[in-house]
């Protein structure tokens, strides 16, 4: 396990929040993973992560579990306002785009989707 001051170091908060060193990872995106019961050597795996990052990662969100899972909450809410909101500015534009005709030499692969749509729909 990391040292205190070693695992300080690899956590660190940006404008993004708490952020992985050396990463574009933040704490919340390991929880996404942490909170769906993955283990951690696939989290690391999807992430990218080295084992030390990954540990410092655990140990920072278990020592401090309540507040990082209340920043969870808040920026979970935050996405999925995000997301409403652009689902909306754009509704106007992706019901155009699925308007279109298909474009040209897409009917094989378009007529395959469809199969595959047809089987897990009769799967269900």
């Amino acid at each position: 396990m990391a040292s205190a001051a070693n695992e300080q170091s690899l956590i660190i908060r940006t404008e993004r929040g708490l952020t992985i060193s050396g990463t574009r990872i933040t704490l919340y995106d390991v929880m996404d993973y942490v909170t769906a019961q993955y283990p951690p050597k696939f989290i690391r795996a999807m992430l990218d992560l080295t084992n030390e990052q990954m540990s410092s990662a655990l140990s920072y969100i278990e020592a401090h579990r309540m507040e990082i899972e209340a920043e969870y909450k808040l920026v979970l809410k935050e996405s999925e306002e995000l997301r409403q909101y652009y689902e909306e500015q754009n509704r106007e534009r992706i019901a155009c785009i699925a308007a279109k005709p298909p474009k040209p030499g897409t009917e094989a692969i378009r007529a395959k989707l469809q199969a595959r749509r047809a089987e897990l729909e009769s799967q269900a």
